[in-house]
């Protein structure tokens, strides 16, 4: 039974559409505003029947003239824009239900404090663990946010709205100009161009995350520390200590020049000074307000002593912090633009910018102030705790291969032999010995090509970087232990002189197998295992690996790599941190975070976890400070949950039965994607792959190189083009076959078991439900109808035949009658957005019909209709890649 939505989401989502309309009608007129109506209608009312039924809808579409169609799409895109903001702000208003969060599966901090509690646990055990936290979310430029920055501002403002209106004591003017003001809102936001015509650049991506810290998380870090604070005293009886912060922040954006040529070490540099640039202002602010409340003259004799006995000596010394961060402001401003000079007031370390506010705590504290102790001050030092000086931890990410052509480049140069062609034993041992001497290895007249010399000018610039500026250096498509040691020894030529965490990123299937080998070779050996001093790191890759194996194979293949990797950190007594790179959508190992935290293999959270967010997810997750206090208290509590109550280790039957599924799984993802004739131009012809190019999304390049099937295509648009026809065929692909083969085989019983008792298994299921509930075989068959040529449409059948068979295996698994039975309130938000999705896709099919037609006289207009085509159905979906 469909649950219908909250009366006050429904409330939301009508008003907001109202307004939209009369915004509408007045830019474009009673005309217009009737025909996109008149679609809507036909939408509604055609859902549900035959695709080639579908009459109204087709005739109303059909009738829209070239200058017509970006109007009527710009419209279901706007709308599908404002539900989204009425379905987010649902989720965090005050008043939300309860059930709500049970159907949506979202737990509180409260509610896991309870769950521990109840499973037997101390206060003490759950307060040691809460002590060893480390969550880090580590914020990518990968191009999937396909709103533009002045369009999220104005989206942020029309939730502030909704906030305003959600009160029962409103007077009637108070609620009418609340109205009036959403409907200024949508009428700036109707008459803003919705789509980019240049690229981002790798720096003003950086300003994007950047943004969202000052707009945000600035706001939202405090405040969930008060959060916690309160539930840990209401349920332990424990006061967060002041020195404990769970959550940090790095990123890639600027940082990671994998496949990217766009960021160069000056781009580096220049963000790393960017980035010094926005904490001392934000910590300006900060300081500004904290001398205006701290007037008070009582101290302890620790802040007398450092303010020479002054009247006022909170702000005496607040003065000197101030104008130690102008000064390092105006350092860092001169470093965009050149060199800047270093002189002893300016602040590098974030100790030297903590320690005077301690200094007022304690004071205030000792002088029985702690109420004043305990309020902005605090806040204060609880984001300097979480943002340092640095603001973020600048990761660095680059290829392997691109190391390997380093080494290769100067042992010829130097005469050393032939590095490629040397076996893993040789260059194991040639790193090994060079990191272990003193000599330099690079010599000072070599002059390398462009390249190598790019390598090179980027581990300089990490030398020029306090080590707290640093997350980790990432090298893509890590193989083997020297492509870790070579990484090593190249930022120890440079200049690092401290042991930067060098992480590899295990991405394919058999990298993922191989994981386990690497690092109990690298861990072997006495060097390395001084070097990382007790603390491994390690990257598991969703994106690559699920596209080059299917999605079941892929998740199995993690799975069983993190397992290894913790039994590996156990036998040489190192503590294993895993970074999961995961994306937004299911088939990129994105889904909800804290059911895939609490489905990890036992052991392998153990209160640290590094996650990437990216795109369109850091502004659905933290875009906003309640979402992003809500999100926060997903992350801590599964992460909690997880290091003191792991899930069980799965039976030797539920083993044996992954691995044939996995393996069935793989052979016939690969047979249809590697081996099926015509399958890259199916694929190029079904959906608008070729198109995406088109939307300035990113600074990255869609593809790692030139030319070649969907192997070279990044994961992002492979997975975005699937999505835009509704297939969304690399979540389920391979996956089908699998458990076809299982259930006919007799084995229903034993999956259901593993549904029932595996949270791993049944997390995978359910993440193949939420994604199947957005396929629409009905849809993707009229994009095979139009845009495909005829021999090839029969490859489009089956593989709409097969989504229709796994939608059937999974309702028959879980014993309903329709998907997402136990998930109601996604269930209904997709039928409410299909009024809305529907002629999207019917004019995306027609533009890209038009679009690829020779002689389009109005190219420049259905170019724009397709790009707002694009970004509707994205919206519609919830996201691109």
């Amino acid at each position: 039974m469909t649950k219908e939505l909250h009366p006050n989401l429904r409330e939301n989502v009508r008003l907001l559409g109202d307004l939209l309309g009369k915004s509408i009608r007045h830019n474009l007129g009673d005309e217009m505003f009737h025909k996109i109506e008149n679609i809507r209608i036909a939408a509604k009312a055609d859902r549900g029947s035959d695709l080639g039924e579908r009459k109204q809808l087709k005739a109303a579409i059909g009738c829209l003239s070239d200058e017509q169609l970006v109007p009527v799409t710009r419209a279901f895109n706007q709308f599908l824009n404002l539900a989204n903001i009425a379905e987010q702000y649902h989720t965090v208003r005050r008043r939300a239900p309860k059930e709500e969060r049970v159907h949506n599966r979202i737990d509180t901090i409260e509610d896991i404090l309870l769950r521990l509690k109840a499973k037997g646990l101390s206060a003490e055990q759950i307060m040691a663990q809460v002590k060893d936290l480390n969550i880090e979310f580590v914020l990518t430029a990968h191009p999937t946010e396909i709103t533009r920055r002045t369009l999220i501002q104005k989206y942020d403002h029309i939730s502030e709205g909704l906030e305003e209106l959600d009160r029962d004591d409103l007077l009637d003017n108070e609620r009418e100009n609340i109205e009036s003001h959403l409907l200024r809102l949508i009428t700036e936001a109707w008459n803003t161009d919705e789509i980019r015509y240049e690229r981002p650049t790798a720096l003003d991506e950086a300003r994007w995350g950047f943004a969202v810290i000052e707009y945000s998380l600035w706001t939202a870090i405090p405040s969930y520390m008060r959060k916690l604070d309160k539930a840990l005293f209401e349920h332990l009886g424990t006061s967060l200590p002041i020195d404990v912060n769970p959550i940090s922040y790095a990123s890639w954006m600027g940082g990671d020049r994998d496949g990217n040529p766009n960021v160069t070490a000056e781009v580096t540099r220049e963000v790393f000074y960017l980035s010094r640039w926005m904490a001392a202002d934000l910590y300006i602010r900060d300081i500004k307000k904290l001398r205006s409340q701290l007037s008070m003259s009582v101290c302890n004799g620790e802040l007398g002593r450092a303010t020479g006995r002054a009247r006022e000596p909170y702000r005496k010394i607040l003065a000197e912090l101030r104008t130690k961060l102008e000064e390092t402001r105006d350092w860092a401003e001169q470093g965009l633009t050149g060199h800047p000079e270093q002189n002893d007031r300016i602040l590098l370390h974030t100790k030297d910018l903590l320690e005077p506010l301690m200094v007022c705590y304690r004071s205030l504290c000792d002088s029985g102030m702690e109420v004043i102790a305990n309020g902005l001050l605090l806040d204060v030092i609880r984001r300097v705790q979480c943002f340092g000086l640095q603001l973020v931890r600048l990761d660095i990410r680059q290829d392997s291969e691109r190391h390997a052509d380093v080494m290769a480049e100067l042992c010829h140069y130097l005469d050393l032999g032939d590095y490629a062609g040397w076996t893993e034993e040789q260059k194991q041992s040639f790193l090994v010995k060079e990191l272990s001497g003193k000599r330099p290895l690079l010599p000072p007249l070599w002059e390398p090509g462009p390249e190598v010399a790019e390598v090179l000018a980027t581990c300089r610039v990490v030398a020029e970087q306090p080590a707290e500026a640093l997350g980790s250096y990432v090298i893509s498509m890590a193989r083997k232990p020297s492509d870790v040691l070579t990484v090593i020894l190249l930022l120890r030529e440079c200049g690092v002189q401290y042991p930067l965490p060098v992480v590899p990123l295990f991405e394919t299937l058999n990298d993922l197998q191989n994981a386990e080998q690497s690092i109990d070779q690298l861990l072997s050996n006495e060097w390395y295992k001084a070097y990382v001093n007790g603390h491994q790191e390690v990257m598991i890759g969703y994106s690559d690996s699920a596209k080059d194996a299917g999605q079941m194979a892929a998740a199995w293949a993690q799975y069983q790599a993190q397992e290894a990797l913790v039994a590996v950190a156990q036998k040489h007594d190192v503590k294993l941190t895993l970074f999961h790179g995961r994306g937004g959508t299911v088939g990129r190992g994105g889904g909800p975070a804290n059911r895939a935290i609490l489905s990890q293999p036992p052991g392998s959270v153990a209160g640290s976890f590094r996650i990437t967010e990216q795109g369109e997810m850091i502004r659905f997750k933290f875009g906003q400070p309640k979402v992003a206090v809500q999100s926060f208290d997903l992350y801590v509590g599964a992460v909690l949950e997880a290091s003191l109550t792991p899930p069980p280790q799965p039976k030797p039957e539920w083993r044996d039965m992954m691995d044939e599924l996995s393996q069935a799984a793989l052979t016939s993802y690969r047979r249809v994607v590697r081996e099926t004739d015509h399958f890259v131009e199916y694929f190029r012809s079904a959906t608008p792959e070729q198109e995406l190019g088109k939307l300035a999304l990113g600074s990255r390049p869609a593809r790692r190189r030139q030319g070649g099937g969907v192997e070279t295509l990044r994961a992002i648009p492979w997975i975005f083009a699937w999505t835009q026809m509704r297939l969304m065929l690399p979540s389920w692909l391979g996956s089908d076959k699998a458990l076809r083969d299982s259930v006919d085989g007799g084995k229903t019983e034993l999956l259901r078991d593993m549904l029932q008792h595996w949270p791993f298994f049944e997390t995978h299921v359910d993440m193949l439900e939420m994604v199947l509930a957005k396929v629409d075989t009905d849809i993707a068959c009229y994009y095979d109808v139009r845009l495909v040529r005829p021999e090839l449409r029969e490859l489009g059948e089956s593989l709409r035949n097969r989504a229709i068979q796994i939608i059937g295996l999974i309702n028959k698994l879980k014993e309903q009658d329709e998907l997402l039975r136990d998930n109601p309130v996604f269930q209904h938000s997709l039928r409410v957005r299909n009024p809305y999705t529907d002629p999207l896709h019917f004019l995306q099919v027609e533009l890209l019909v038009r679009d690829r037609t020779e002689g389009e006289t109005n190219k420049a207009t259905v170019e724009r209709a397709l790009k707002v085509a694009m970004a509707g159905i994205a919206a519609g979906m919830r996201n691109t890649g």
